[in-house]
């Protein structure tokens, strides 16, 4: 998948969700949706909107179950994370990151600049049916336009907290607030594991309107959360995961 740039509206509207935004280059405002209820729910998310049709009729939706795997010699993910200063929003369904320009990572011939991360809990993406207690998704974009997302899978661990994580969980915004603390600076690479091993696959959003053509990397090591942590973001959004999707013949690519 790598190298295929999206059609022009499909990107535009990968932009807007993954930012965060909720309207359209045209001003149209999305309908609202909800990761619960038997209306907004995400059994009915392709019904709120038009342009959430491919939230049921696309055929490479993500979330995914991965399960079965083909392991083969995958191009090494090259980090390239800098300490920067961030944003953080509650945009209403998640706490996103947003970062300034400069951290990148490089896979293949393709390098992938860093727009933000958000999490989800429990985790989007499941390994054997099982999920982690959270996920973060880091979001690029390429030089052809195309969304890449790293996913970072948690599990509480021993330590009371992951202190490259403490600026953001220590300064949990409310609901559709937006919150830059002075002074504050990220250490991008330390929210890495060490075992950059991955899965890759051909995925799309997880959020309206799923727009597909996304090139997922899942990075087969988690990292831990302290446990304060996690009920930190729980308290804030219970759950906040769409349920997997079916795979339709998609091969899920393990690095060795």
């Amino acid at each position: 998948m790598l190298g295929i740039t999206p059609p022009t509206k499909t990107l535009a509207l990968a932009f807007a969700a993954f930012l965060g935004c909720a309207a359209h280059a045209s001003g149209t405002v999305h309908a609202h949706w909800d990761y619960q209820g038997a209306h907004e729910g995400p059994a009915n998310w392709a019904e709120l909107d038009p342009t959430f049709e491919t939230c049921a009729k696309g055929g490479s939706q993500s979330p995914i179950d991965i399960s079965s795997t083909v392991k083969t010699d995958l191009p090494s993910l090259n980090f390239d994370y800098r300490k920067t200063e961030a944003s953080i929003v509650n945009n209403g369904h998640t706490v996103q990151v947003n970062v300034p320009a400069g951290s990148q990572f490089k896979v293949g011939d393709q390098t992938y600049g860093l727009l933000q991360f958000h999490f989800h809990t429990p985790s989007e993406e499941t390994i054997g049916g099982k999920h982690t207690a959270m996920v973060g998704h880091f979001v690029h974009k390429n030089a052809a336009g195309q969304l890449g997302v790293v996913a970072v899978l948690m599990q509480p661990g021993p330590m009371p907290r992951n202190e490259a994580y403490a600026p953001i969980f220590d300064h949990l915004p409310r609901p559709n607030e937006k919150i830059t603390v002075e002074g504050m600076e990220l250490d991008l690479a330390a929210m890495l594991p060490a075992d950059k091993g991955y899965y890759s696959f051909d995925g799309s959003l997880t959020t309206p309107p799923c727009s597909e053509s996304v090139n997922w990397m899942v990075l087969k090591r988690p990292i831990a959360l302290g446990s304060g942590q996690i009920k930190a973001f729980r308290r804030l959004f219970n759950a906040n995961a769409r349920p997997v999707q079916p795979l339709n013949g998609r091969v899920i690519k393990e690095s060795l």
